[in-house]
C-alpha cells in the first residue's frame, strides 16, 4: 500500500504517553488523533482480548493507514473517520458508557505537512487548501480569498500571534484585488513583502505564525479542545486518564485552564451555610509541570521540540 510507506510519522512523547495512560489489559481507550497509527499501536499491544482502542481521525488518508496498520489486532482495535469532539456520539453508537484512557496530540502531523499538495506547508508551492478533512467545505483559499480585511488581522493576531498581522492583512487584499491568491508560493511572497527585512533575519520562516493561522481556522482546531475534554472526563471511569500533547502556546493554555476548571469544587458564595451547586472536583491534575520531550528525542526527532504533555484522572 503506496500510501502506507509514505504516511510517516514519528510519534512524539510515545513512552511517557503510555506511562501516562497506566493501561489495563481489560480496558477501554481512545486515541482521538489516530495519524499513522504509532501511539495506537503501542496503546493496542498493551490491551488483552476483553480490551478494545478506538482511534478517531478527521483524516482521511490517516484512517486508512490506521486501519491498515491497526488490522493485526483484529477487533480489539477499531479506526473511525471522525473528530475528537464527537467521541460521545462515537462511544454512545457503541453501547460504550465508560473509557479508561483518552489520548489527544493536537495539531498537523507529520505527513500533513510534507504532502505538499495538501497545502499545510509554506515550503513547497501547492494550492491553497489546509483541510485535514476534506470533507470540511472550508479551505484557506477561501478565507485568503474571502474573509474581511478585519477578519483576516484578527486571526493572524489571535491564532499565529503574528505583530505583523495588520501588514499582511492589508497586502493580502491589495493583491487579490489583482487577482485570486491561489497557492501557498504565492502567499509567502505576500508574507515575506509584509515583514520588514530585519525581522525575517534569523529565527523561524517569516510565513510560520500566518501558516498556523490559517490552518487553526480553516480546522476549528482551539474550538473543539475543551468540549472535547470536557466531554472524555464524563466518560472516564473514576481512575481513568486523560493524556494531550499541545505544541503551541495557544492549544496548551486551553488544555491547562480546562483542566483547572474541572478541578474546582463548591461554586457558592462563601456566606452560603450549605452547598445547593452541588459542584465536586472531577480530575485531579497528574503533570503539575508539562512532561517534555528527552533531549535524545529532540535529538532524533527535531519536530517534537515544542511537545508539552498535560496528564489528569478522573476521581
Amino acid at each position: 500500500m503506496k500510501e502506507q510507506i509514505e504516511f510517516s510519522h514519528r510519534s512524539v512523547l510515545l513512552d511517557e504517553c503510555i506511562e501516562a495512560l497506566s493501561i489495563r489489559p481489560d480496558g477501554v481507550y481512545v486515541d482521538g488523533t489516530a495519524g499513522g497509527a504509532g501511539h495506537s499501536s503501542v496503546i493496542a499491544s498493551h490491551l488483552g482480548p476483553d480490551g478494545k482502542l478506538l482511534a478517531l481521525d478527521q483524516d482521511e488518508t490517516a484512517v486508512r493507514v490506521a486501519r491498515e496498520r491497526l488490522s493485526v489486532f483484529g477487533e480489539r482495535a477499531e479506526v473511525v473517520h471522525t473528530n475528537f469532539c464527537n467521541l460521545a456520539g462515537v462511544c454512545r453508537e457503541r453501547n460504550i458508557t465508560q473509557i479508561d484512557g483518552l489520548l489527544l496530540d493536537l495539531g498537523v502531523s507529520s505527513y500533513q505537512l510534507d504532502t505538499a499538495e495538501r497545502g499545510f506547508s509554506y515550503q513547497a508551492d501547492a494550492p491553497l487548501d489546509m483541510r485535514m478533512n476534506a470533507q470540511n467545505p472550508l479551505t484557506a483559499k477561501q478565507i485568503v480569498n474571502e474573509y474581511s480585511e478585519d477578519a483576516l488581522r484578527r486571526i493572524l493576531y489571535e491564532y499565529g500571534e503574528e505583530r505583523f498581522s495588520s501588514r499582511i492583512a492589508s497586502n493580502i487584499v491589495r493583491a487579490r484585488e489583482s487577482a485570486p491568491i491561489e497557492t501557498t508560493g504565492e502567499l509567502v511572497e505576500i508574507i515575506k513583502r509584509s515583514i520588514p527585512a530585519q525581522a525575517r533575519e534569523g529565527g523561524h520562516h517569516p510565513a510560520k505564525r500566518s501558516f498556523q493561522a490559517l490552518r487553526i481556522e480553516v480546522n476549528a482546531e482551539l474550538d473543539v479542545i475543551a468540549p472535547a475534554i470536557k466531554s472524555a472526563v464524563s466518560l472516564l471511569s473514576p481512575g481513568g486518564r486523560i493524556a494531550i500533547i499541545t505544541f503551541h502556546s495557544l492549544e496548551d493554555r486551553i488544555v491547562k485552564q480546562t483542566y483547572t476548571s474541572l478541578t474546582g469544587g463548591c461554586t457558592c458564595p462563601k456566606d452560603f451555610p450549605v452547598c445547593v451547586c452541588g459542584n465536586r472536583p472531577k480530575i485531579k491534575i497528574i503533570t503539575k509541570k508539562p512532561i517534555l520531550p528527552s533531549p535524545e528525542e529532540l535529538e532524533g526527532n527535531p519536530r517534537s521540540r515544542s511537545a508539552k504533555l498535560r496528564v489528569a484522572e478522573k476521581l
